[in-house]
């Protein structure tokens, strides 16, 4: 089962290491992995996906709380939460093609963020299954460059990871 954990961590060098380091060593995978610092610049906020099932995934939060960067951590999948993602994608726009792309760009409500006489840079955020169907609904040969950041996400209502 795929979860969405979120950390508050200690904004210090090898902080992020020692967390993929965790994972590497006992042979997990980061799906997605993002991480900024906060309001407070002491301390950054990760947010990681990964998936395992109850026990392993037990096991992980266990591990990550082990660790001295670690200040608090709370795996979102076990409550109500939101979650988005944000992609960047050129793609080769010429001729005919421009037009059919900014169509689908609007349905799926994407911004143009770049335009040249050969291609666009389109910027869509939303859930993964969104931005999924927007490639799938794509000519692959159009597509030059793809960039995601990965699953953001935070808790609904008065849930919140704070110091």
């Amino acid at each position: 089962m795929r979860h969405i954990i979120s950390l508050l961590l200690e904004n210090e060098p090898g902080a992020l290491c020692r967390v993929a380091g965790l994972f590497s060593a006992r042979g997990y995978n980061i799906e997605s992995l993002s991480v900024a610092p906060t309001e407070d610049p002491t301390v950054s906020r990760m947010t990681l996906v990964t998936s395992g099932s109850d026990a392993i995934i037990e096991q992980i939060t266990k591990q990550l709380n082990k660790l001295v960067d670690v200040v608090r951590l709370l795996d979102l999948t076990e409550g109500s939460h939101v979650d988005r993602e944000m992609m960047l994608i050129k793609l080769k726009a010429a001729g005919p093609q421009r037009e059919e792309i900014k169509r689908l760009s609007d349905i799926f409500r994407g911004r143009v963020l770049d335009v040249t006489n050969t291609s666009y840079i389109i910027e869509l955020t939303g859930a993964a299954d969104k931005l999924d169907a927007f490639i799938e609904a794509l000519d692959k040969t159009s597509i030059l460059e793809v960039v995601r950041s990965g699953s953001l996400a935070v808790g609904r209502g008065e849930k919140s990871l704070r110091l």
